[in-house]
Order: C-alpha cells, then sequence, then structure tokens
C-alpha cells in the first residue's frame, strides 16, 4: 500500500459486476484525487484466484477481505440493492459490521434513493404482483407499519436499507451519498471521507 495516501476498502456487490477490474481502476483513480489509495478486494486474492472454484476458494476470498479491511484506515461503501431485490448485498452488511467493531470510519453511496419500504414494495408488486398490507398491532416493538404477503415486517422505515447497516455507517461518522449517477454518488462518499480522515491527522 502506498506510503503517500491513506488506504481506504471499496466494498460492495462491485466484485460481482461486469468488468470489475476496469471499474475498480476507475474508483482507485477517484480516490487518488483526494488523496486516498482505494484497495479492492481483488487486491489480497491473488494466490487464491489460482485456485479451483469450490469452497475452501470462497473461504481463502473471505480471509483475504478480512486481512485488507485489518490493514485499510477506513471503508468506502456501496448499499446498491443486489440481484433486483431490495436488499443489499449480504457480504457487505457483513463487512460494515466488521469495520464498526474495528473502530474504522466509514462512508456509503447508492444510485438508489427510494426508501427501504419503497424498495420492498416495488419488489412485491413488480416481481410477485401482490401489494404491502398493514401489519396487525400488537405489543411487539416495531420499525414498520406494513407486512408483506408473507407476513414479514417491512422494516426500517424513513431508511434506505436495513436500519443497522445505515446506523451502523452512521456509528462510524458517515453518511449516504445519493446520486443516479454511480460515479457522481461515489466521488461525493470518497470526497467526504478524505475530508475526514485527512482532518484527523
Amino acid at each position: 500500500m502506498s506510503e503517500n495516501s491513506i488506504p481506504v476498502y471499496l466494498a460492495g456487490d462491485l466484485v460481482f459486476r461486469p468488468q470489475a477490474l476496469d471499474l475498480f481502476a476507475r474508483l482507485k483513480s477517484i480516490c487518488a484525487e483526494y488523496g486516498l489509495e482505494g484497495v479492492a478486494p481483488f487486491d489480497g486474492q491473488a494466490e487464491a484466484r489460482l485456485l479451483p472454484p469450490g469452497r475452501e476458494t470462497i473461504l481463502a476470498f473471505v480471509r483475504a477481505d478480512r486481512d485488507l479491511m485489518d490493514r485499510c484506515a477506513a471503508g468506502l461503501f456501496c448499499i446498491d440493492p443486489f440481484r433486483r431485490s431490495p436488499e443489499m448485498d449480504p457480504g457487505t452488511a457483513v463487512e460494515i459490521g466488521y469495520m464498526l467493531g474495528l473502530g474504522k470510519p466509514m462512508e456509503a453511496y447508492t444510485v438508489d434513493g427510494r426508501l427501504y419500504s419503497e424498495k420492498v414494495e416495488t419488489y412485491w408488486r413488480d416481481v410477485w404482483n401482490e401489494s404491502l398490507s398493514a401489519r396487525p398491532e400488537s405489543d411487539a416493538p416495531s420499525s414498520g407499519c406494513m407486512e408483506d404477503p408473507d407476513g414479514m415486517l417491512v422494516h426500517s422505515e424513513g431508511l434506505l436499507q436495513n436500519g443497522m447497516v445505515e446506523g451502523f455507517i452512521e456509528m462510524a461518522g458517515g453518511s449516504v451519498a445519493i446520486d443516479g449517477d454511480f460515479f457522481k454518488a461515489f466521488r461525493q462518499a470518497a470526497a467526504c471521507l478524505s475530508k475526514r480522515l485527512y482532518a484527523e491527522i
């Protein structure tokens, strides 16, 4: 890692997207503009990529990504919906929790500014042609007032994703940058993170 810039972990479903290496190259270039060294999950996976597909290879990727998070000073997290569902990539959610546990600063970004409840409602309508309904009143604590056709609470009202995700980002001092243009959203998050990190030096 560079001695002249601050290493930050670039997380999200980005590793699964088409032309992922080119995408990370562009994100790293944006990071450099702000004195940051973007570190992609691929950067720690050189040896693991030589292994055949399978359980041990995946676990090697996991260990490599954990090691990168340990070495980076902070993280930039994409929380876009994943695989056309309302939810973000679950692996990225785990990484957010891990980095909060490490006490490291984080910022997030997304191209989808709809509230989580809207994403859930749209998913059920467009994919299953079904609607949400009002949650029956009960004595149980609730973070929402609607439920889906399976009876599951549509939680985290007022947030963009599961409350644990956005809550952990905020506990780490960050926020979620929103822009319909992916790279503009990322740039906003990178600029915020850079300002925070260099203010601490």
